[in-house]
């Protein structure tokens, strides 16, 4: 019993500075945003009514419900939800069709490449988000580099119009979150036991079927931290769908900007970013799922 309790005061000690990172910087603040979203708005400082109120020996509790009822009354919230889930979803699978073959060569390449190309992978987090998205605004522009080059070679008649368009959202969100597939895809993949695969050439099976029954089931785990890596940041991302998309491109992270500075409604804000939250415990109740499954199949000596 001493021996168990001394285990657990150490562990307890290596648990406890995440847990308390967490309670100060995700929890508390999630509390205050909730807070706001049950106020109503109001011109001062801050913009937003008090929730709790004494007044006259009279204490008052008054929960404003306006900013849910618009969410889910008005077409234009609604939209930009379905929009936003959307974009992140094909984003997700976009990075999936890219980042399988990528992440697949790299594990099987010789241990020296293998190396080179991880630092290939890992190189653009050198560079802050911001340069190179607006690097890509200077390629896909009507005057930008890729016109220009599909020009000279004669391939168009007229630029392409890209920019400030769905596909320009698009093609910054893969190029910016592929890393976040392709890395722990990466890790599954060169720890699987190339004898599996040997044992199926063997009995005969063709590497496509080998790849169909063995590689793919056991990276599984890895596509799916992968693409809950790309999804959940992609439906509240706002730099990408500012600088590359065009005005008809519905964003929550756009609608969230607007509602907190240009609107000064923090009321309206707070509850966009609660349902967001909301919206976005699902996959991750399904990844945390996942995982418990995986470590109740690996304790049972399960493939």
């Amino acid at each position: 019993m001493l021996r168990r309790r001394a285990w657990w005061s150490r562990h307890s000690l290596v648990v406890a500075p995440p847990f308390v990172w967490l309670l100060l910087f995700l929890l508390l603040p999630f509390v205050l945003v909730f807070k706001i979203s049950f106020a109503d708005l109001k011109f001062g400082i801050p913009p937003y009514t008090s929730l709790v109120e004494l007044k006259d020996h009279t204490l008052s509790i008054a929960l404003h419900l306006r900013g849910y009822a618009l969410l889910f009354s008005d077409s234009l919230y609604i939209a930009t939800y379905l929009s936003s889930v959307k974009i992140a979803a094909i984003t997700t699978l976009c990075c999936a069709l890219i980042g399988y073959p990528m992440a697949y060569c790299i594990a099987r390449s010789n241990p020296a490449v293998r190396n080179v190309l991880l630092l290939g992978v890992i190189l653009p987090f050198w560079t802050s988000l911001l340069l190179r998205v607006y690097a890509w605004v200077g390629i896909l522009r009507n005057d930008g580099l890729l016109n220009k080059v599909l020009l000279w070679l004669g391939l168009i008649k007229t630029p392409l119009e890209i920019y400030r368009t769905d596909l320009a959202v698009y093609i910054g969100l893969v190029y910016a979150y592929l890393p976040f597939f392709i890395l722990p895809l990466y890790a599954n993949l060169v720890k699987l036991d190339e004898r599996l695969l040997e044992a199926a050439y063997d009995l005969g099976a063709k590497p496509w079927r080998a790849f169909l029954r063995v590689t793919l089931p056991l990276s599984m785990p890895g596509v799916i931290a992968g693409a809950m890596l790309v999804f959940i940041p992609a439906v509240g991302e706002y730099v990408i769908p500012e600088m590359l998309g065009g005005a008809n491109t519905l964003m929550m992270g756009r609608v969230m900007w607007t509602e907190f500075f240009n609107n000064a409604d923090w009321p309206m804000a707070a509850a966009i970013t609660c349902v967001m939250v909301l919206l976005l415990l699902v996959p991750l109740a399904l990844f945390q799922y996942n995982q418990v499954r995986q470590l109740e199949a690996e304790r049972r000596g399960e493939p």
